[in-house]
């Protein structure tokens, strides 16, 4: 029984590099809690803070899963999430909470079909599609809103997407878990989720077995731009406006909690779980680093270099 019971753990240490983002993870807690714990990092509502900082990025980062796993990257996330703040705002001032949602899901979906077909049709690499696509959308969001922010008048819709709370459980925890269920049963257990990790492992091989790679990747581009436009109807929601500044940079951010999650910028593999981690991390990371009193540049660097280090560690040596 013993041996039994040990038998998991000495796997998991075993193969320490798949899983150094957990360790990571738990080493990083730990520190933190034993430095900061007089500046309160383990107050429940500034841990409970880290998930509402987080919850974006990590939706955004499960939608990027797939992508990456199918061998593509979206450089367009962050400024997508912008632009449907705005579209959502407008939208609720004309027609109402049904009319913003409505709004922010046309949105998502318009982006993802185009980026999907320019890379899929016309054979423009994603890299290049999406990084247009990135100026694109912050430029829309810009002109129609004039640059200013436009306010969220409706309660009931900031309640829901992000600004309330269920006693002391954010909204936004619940959106955060659901994603990730879906998305990690969607990769893992179903055909679509198979078919996206041989694309990635190998589109000549997947075409030979019967799979529309092209149509795989279509789907995983127009997924990633849905997942921004959900992250960027939450940030509405949470900050009950729409600005184009929002979701700024975070295609950096997701892009590295899927990384460090475990999941290859090559294609072929990928894990929900270990984004969900990795993004989880990189918020911990930024919590910890402003409770220290850093500068902003010292945070960048520190935060830089702890991703490179733990990503680093994950690589298999020759």
């Amino acid at each position: 029984m013993a041996k039994a019971a040990t038998a998991p753990a000495g796997a998991f240490f075993a193969n320490w590099r798949q899983n150094i983002i957990y360790i990571g993870f738990v080493v990083i807690f730990v520190v933190f809690a034993l430095t900061l714990n007089d500046k309160g990092f383990l107050n429940p509502n500034n841990l409970l803070n880290i998930v509402r900082q987080t919850a974006m990025i990590a939706v955004m980062a499960v939608a990027m899963t797939f992508v990456l796993s199918a061998g593509e990257i979206d450089l367009s996330v962050g400024a997508v999430a912008g632009l449907t703040t705005v579209t959502v705002a407008m939208a609720i001032a004309v027609a109402g909470p049904v009319g913003g949602v409505l709004a922010g899901l046309a949105t998502g979906l318009a982006v993802g079909m185009f980026n999907g077909w320019l890379t899929t049709r016309i054979g423009i690499p994603s890299f290049l599609t999406t990084l247009a696509m990135m100026g694109i959308a912050k430029g829309v969001a810009m002109w129609i809103s004039d640059t200013a922010a436009v306010p969220i008048l409706s309660p009931g819709y900031a309640w829901i997407f992000g600004g309330g709370s269920v006693g002391p459980i954010p909204v936004l925890m619940f959106w955060m878990a659901v994603i990730a269920g879906v998305g990690h049963v969607a990769l893992r257990r179903s055909g679509f989720g198979r078919k996206v990790l041989a694309t990635g492992g190998g589109e000549m091989a997947a075409r030979y077995s019967g799979i529309d790679t092209r149509n795989i990747k279509f789907k995983v581009l127009v997924l990633s731009s849905g997942a921004a436009a959900l992250a960027g109807m939450l940030y509405a929601g949470r900050l009950q406006s729409g600005r184009f500044q929002l979701g700024e940079g975070d295609e950096l951010s997701v892009i590295a909690a899927a990384v460090l999650g475990g999941t290859s910028l090559f294609g072929g593999k990928g894990t929900v779980i270990g984004t969900i981690v990795g993004a989880l991390m990189i918020g911990m990371i930024n919590n910890g680093l402003i409770l220290m009193g850093l500068a902003f540049s010292q945070q960048l660097i520190a935060k830089g270099a702890i991703i490179i280090l733990a990503v680093a560690l994950s690589q298999k040596r020759g």
